[in-house]
């Protein structure tokens, strides 16, 4: 048998000491704190979708009424988890080049007045847009209904205020703005939430989805014993993650999520060729910006190519129906950097060039320098 060797310069994951219940409390407590929120939250052992869809099933019963509202793939998905949970689902589906605004909320549950669960993305970083939850949340509370927000995309890069807003059921997960792991997410349940849960029989029991299981057997009992064997490695990377942030200052990391956004926005354009796909500067999610290619040129050429010139910049096609006209440049994490944006503009100048358009590189570098400048200076 070939004897295996470590590398001596690779960190150490094995043989650590046991996560205790204390620590994994303190971590929970960091996690919301960053959140903004006096509530209940709960870090559990998987990617967002894992939280996303433990909300639904707990929260929403058969018979019931919610507003699912659509700006790009995760809202879709929400749709079907909650028709499969016997709800009757009303939509309102906002283009992919916006946002959804408070007034179209209003008139939905104007309409609907049955309607007790709202479902809301706050940014979508495959879309590139992000919603007015403040607002949007003043509007569901005067209503009464639980109001659900997706924060995976925004945690970091733009406020998250989740007991001002009044989000009732607040998800994050740490691989976006917070340069962590995708492995464990958390998600904040308010006392409201959790007496709508307790009166729903078809909440999810003795199941990974259960956030029952999780009150019961944690949050009940003084969080002093965990009820599993907690995924360690992924929650230590959390909290350096949270660490990470409380130690450059939320408000600087907010900054630099901006800062990368409006740079990157600018100077596309002055390159020319490409222009930003979702159109109002404020409707444009500081994790990750998307562009729109002109007809008949497919974005996934100009992507192939850019890569080509550059394959460390965080630049790709979108996937699905929108993947011929939309190329998405992420600018989230570590990646929301000056120089980051920089690269990404001349890889994409260079794919422009490789597929016959023209595309100034120079003037786009000097309009991204400036609208940098611009928002670091208005912090």
């Amino acid at each position: 048998m070939t004897a295996v060797t470590a590398n001596a310069d690779a960190p150490v994951l094995l043989d650590l000491p046991p996560l205790g219940a204390a620590h994994f409390a303190r971590i929970e407590d960091k996690v919301a704190a960053l959140m903004r929120t006096r509530c209940d939250v709960v870090a559990m052992q998987g990617e967002a979708l894992l939280p996303l869809e433990a909300c639904i099933r707990s929260a929403v019963r058969p018979g019931s009424t919610a507003l699912n509202i659509i700006t790009g793939p995760y809202g879709e998905t929400f749709g079907g988890w909650l028709r499969s949970c016997g709800a009757e689902v009303i939509t309102i589906a906002a283009p992919f080049t916006g946002a959804v605004s408070p007034q179209q909320v209003a008139d939905a549950l104007r309409e609907h007045p049955e309607i007790d669960f709202v479902s809301l993305v706050h940014a979508e970083a495959a879309t590139g847009n992000t919603n007015p939850v403040a607002e949007i949340g003043a509007v569901v509370s005067a209503h009464g209904a639980l109001l659900m927000l997706d924060a995976v995309a925004s945690v970091g890069a733009e406020p998250l205020l989740t007991d001002e807003w009044g989000v009732d059921l607040c998800v994050i997960g740490g691989q976006k703005a917070l340069a962590g792991p995708a492995g464990v997410s958390a998600v904040s349940v308010s006392a409201r939430a959790w007496e709508r849960i307790a009166a729903n029989e078809q909440a999810p029991r003795r199941s990974y989805l259960s956030l029952l299981d999780w009150k019961e057997r944690w949050i009940d009992g003084g969080r002093s014993a965990l009820p599993h064997a907690p995924a360690q490695l992924e929650m230590l990377a959390l909290e350096q993650a949270v660490d990470r942030i409380e130690g450059e200052g939320l408000d600087g990391v907010i900054t630099r999520h901006r800062a990368a956004a409006g740079a990157l926005r600018a100077g596309v354009r002055a390159l020319g060729g490409l222009v930003p796909y979702v159109i109002r500067d404020e409707d444009a999610a500081p994790a990750a910006t998307t562009l729109r290619a002109p007809v008949g040129l497919d974005a996934r050429e100009v992507v192939s190519a850019a890569l080509g010139a550059d394959g460390l910049v965080p630049v790709q096609a979108a996937a699905g129906a929108l993947a011929k006209e939309m190329i998405r440049v992420n600018h989230y994490g570590r990646a929301a950097d000056r120089d980051v944006v920089l690269a990404s503009l001349a890889a994409l100048a260079t794919g422009l060039r490789a597929v016959g358009m023209d595309a100034d590189g120079d003037a786009a570098a000097t309009a991204a320098d400036e609208a940098w400048n611009e928002v670091s200076a208005a912090r």
